[in-house]
C-alpha cells in the first residue's frame, strides 16, 4: 500500500481535494489546513499543499493570529513558502481583518467603551508594533473618521498632539477617543500613557473638543481610561 503521506493532492480521492470539496460541499466544509492549502496553491516535493499549511499552522500554534503577525521572510522560512506565497497569505489574512474592521464601522454611533474597542479592535489586531489611532465623533457620538496618527516599535509610538487636535478642527469633530495597543499584551498604562491622556484632555478643553476615553488595547482584552475613572 502506499504511503498516504508521499501522495500528492492529485492523488487523493476528489472528495478530499481541497478545491473540489469546497467547490461540492461549500467553504465551511474546509479545515483551516485545507483554506490555507488552497491559497499555497501547491507544495514541495515531499509534502502536498495540504501538508505545507498544516506545518504552517502547527509553526504557528495553530493560531491565525500569530500567522498574521509574521512577516514575509518569517513565513518564507517554512519549506515550500516561497515570497509569491507568503504575500498571498498575509493579503489573505488582511483582507479578513479589513472585512472585521468594515462590519465594525457600519454600527456608526459608540455609546461605551465596548463600542469603542469593537469598532477599533479590527485595526490593531496582530500587529507586532504599537500604533496610535483616533476616532473622530461628532457631537452625537456619530463616527466621523477612524485614523491613524502613528506607528512605532515594539514598546512604544510618537504622538503628536498637534497633528490630533488639527485634524478634529478640520472634521469638525467635538469628541474623539484616544486608542493604541500594546503588543505585548499587557493592558496596565504606563506613566507615559497616563501623563499622554491627562495633558490632550486638558488641551481639549481649551478647544471645546472632549476627550472621551483612550482605550489600550492587547490580543484578548481592552483597558479603558473612563471606565477606570482617569478622564
Amino acid at each position: 500500500m502506499s504511503d498516504y503521506k508521499s501522495l500528492s493532492i492529485k492523488d487523493w480521492a476528489l472528495e478530499d481535494r481541497p478545491r473540489e470539496k469546497m467547490m461540492s460541499k461549500g467553504s465551511k466544509s474546509l479545515s483551516t489546513a485545507e483554506l490555507l492549502a488552497i491559497i499555497i496553491g501547491s507544495g514541495n516535493r515531499k509534502q502536498s499543499a495540504v501538508e505545507v499549511a498544516k506545518m504552517l499552522l502547527a509553526e504557528n500554534q495553530n493560531n491565525l493570529n500569530e500567522l498574521a503577525k509574521k512577516s514575509i521572510r518569517d513565513l518564507m522560512k517554512t519549506p515550500g513558502i516561497g515570497s509569491a506565497k507568503a504575500i498571498s497569505i498575509l493579503a489573505v489574512l488582511e483582507l479578513g481583518s479589513r472585512q472585521k474592521s468594515f462590519s465594525a464601522k457600519q454600527k456608526l454611533k459608540i455609546t461605551s467603551s465596548m463600542d469603542a474597542y469593537e469598532r477599533l479592535q479590527p485595526y490593531v489586531e496582530n500587529l507586532n508594533r504599537e500604533e496610535f489611532w483616533v476616532v473622530y465623533l461628532n457631537r452625537g457620538n456619530k463616527i466621523l473618521e477612524i485614523k491613524n496618527i502613528s506607528s512605532g516599535g515594539i514598546t512604544g509610538t510618537i504622538f503628536d498632539m498637534r497633528l490630533v487636535f488639527k485634524d478634529a478642527i478640520l472634521l469638525e469633530s467635538t469628541n474623539i477617543i484616544l486608542c493604541h495597543n500594546h503588543p505585548s499584551g499587557n493592558l496596565t498604562p504606563s506613566e507615559a500613557d497616563k501623563d499622554l491622556t491627562y495633558k490632550t484632555h486638558e488641551a481639549g478643553k481649551l478647544m471645546s473638543i472632549e476627550v472621551l476615553d483612550h482605550l489600550i488595547i492587547a490580543d484578548h482584552g481592552y483597558y479603558s481610561f473612563a471606565d477606570e475613572g482617569l478622564l
